[in-house]
């Protein structure tokens, strides 16, 4: 029951944060605001649902794809490009690698395949809602002002689903290894 009213409370939150920033902010006043703004509460609120519920994220959805196989079509897609990226910007330095620290040890690399899961259901659970705002303030607005939303929904949800599609495959060779170990 505890479990039910938290996962409540955390959409209240997250629908009463989108709430507020449509009534002050706007779709259309400042759109690049607005689209920052917005990520970042759908991605706070989607990641403290998700580490409420604390799914062992079985589904196979999370396996590796036939189409995925080696990464090609990720590569193809300039995923070794936005992880330089991350790395330039300090993300990987400051926030994964702050919470997600790099050990020699298979207890640590099933903790970062499991994060990579997480992390990936985060993003698409921000992905669709940001793409549900996307079609409805280019309705209403026109398509330039929805430009922003789209734009930063492809850098800041689309990749990183793409970016942890790519490395789980990878991680979960590691772990492989550390076992045969």
């Amino acid at each position: 029951m505890k479990k039910t009213f938290t996962l409540f409370f955390i959409t209240i939150v997250t629908i009463a944060s989108i709430y507020a920033l449509i009534r002050y902010v706007g779709m259309q006043n400042f759109p690049f605001s607005f689209a920052c703004w917005l990520n970042f509460i759908l991605l706070a609120g989607a990641r403290t649902f998700t580490e409420t519920l604390k799914s062992r994220f079985t589904s196979s959805y999370f396996n590796e794809q036939a189409w995925e196989r080696g990464g090609k079509i990720y590569e193809r897609l300039g995923i070794n490009f936005y992880r330089k990226l991350l790395v330039a910007i300090g993300w990987e330095r400051y926030i994964t690698k702050k919470y997600n620290p790099v050990e020699k040890n298979t207890e640590a690399l099933i903790h970062l395949h499991y994060e990579t899961k997480h992390g990936e259901l985060g993003h698409i659970i921000t992905l669709i809602i940001v793409l549900g705002f996307t079609i409805f303030v280019a309705f209403k607005f026109g398509a330039s002002k929805s430009l922003w939303l789209l734009i930063l929904n492809i850098i800041l949800n689309l990749y990183p689903v793409l970016l942890q599609r790519y490395n789980r495959p990878r991680i979960e060779r590691a772990i492989n290894l550390s076992h045969r170990r």
